[in-house]
């Protein structure tokens, strides 16, 4: 049950990829991308929160702009010219849009983000504590700069983050973690022993991909987001 919907983002127009369950409601869960763009592997991770029960939406903060996955080149440049208010705008009508969905059970809504969409997730997470109630952030955290107002954070944040990458380094998510805990913030950044950037990610671009790892987390994350967004 999966459609390509448009919802309004401050004034414009934005699109993404909304998935239903079976039941034809559920909890509400935005997907954010990769540097890729909205490829078929964030589809497929909203596809899997619609099967396990939830409304799932993928904004395509790219507008239609789109990295093969043999593309590192152009993901990055793509990654690197995304206005970053544009992509706040379009996160925030995408969490408008899902909360206010007819299909939609639950009060808030929870947040999976993969990549530069974990790192973005945090990010939604702290400006929009009205209605994100829970975020999935794999292997990506904001750092520095790009480090939100975390004294409005109230989410619940269980992330997952790998034991050999030089983008997001498991020391800064431990110190994250512990930054954020030191607020009085309910947070777990977990980091998966063996495993690399990109783990998760059923395209294996990176050539990282952990089935293992993968298909025990899984069953963790909608557990998780069963108990948080109701």
């Amino acid at each position: 049950m999966a459609e390509t919907v448009e919802f309004r983002s401050n004034g414009h127009v934005a699109s993404g990829y909304l998935v239903k369950p079976s039941s034809g409601s559920g909890p509400g869960v935005l997907v954010i991308q990769e540097w890729w763009g909205l490829d078929s592997g964030i589809k497929e991770m909203a596809d899997r929160l619609g099967a396990a029960g939830f409304v799932a939406l993928a904004p395509d903060l790219y507008h239609g702009a789109l990295a093969e996955h043999d593309e590192m080149d152009k993901a990055a440049s793509l990654m690197k010219s995304l206005p970053p208010d544009r992509a706040g705008r379009d996160m925030s009508g995408a969490v408008d849009y899902l909360s206010s969905h007819n299909a939609v059970t639950s009060k808030g809504i929870g947040v999976v983000g993969f990549c530069m969409g974990g790192m973005l997730s945090f990010i939604i997470a702290a400006n929009r504590p009205d209605k994100v109630k829970a975020v999935v952030p794999f292997y990506g955290f904001p750092r520095g700069d790009t480090e939100p107002d975390w004294s409005k954070l109230t989410a619940s944040i269980s992330g997952h983050m790998a034991e050999r990458d030089d983008f997001f380094p498991p020391a800064a998510a431990h110190a994250l973690e512990a930054k954020l805990r030191g607020m009085g913030r309910d947070v777990t950044l977990t980091v998966h022993p063996g495993t690399g950037h990109a783990f998760m990610a059923p395209h294996n671009a990176l050539g990282t991909f952990n089935a293992t790892v993968a298909a025990r987390i899984w069953p963790e994350v909608v557990s998780f987001l069963q108990k948080t967004v109701r």
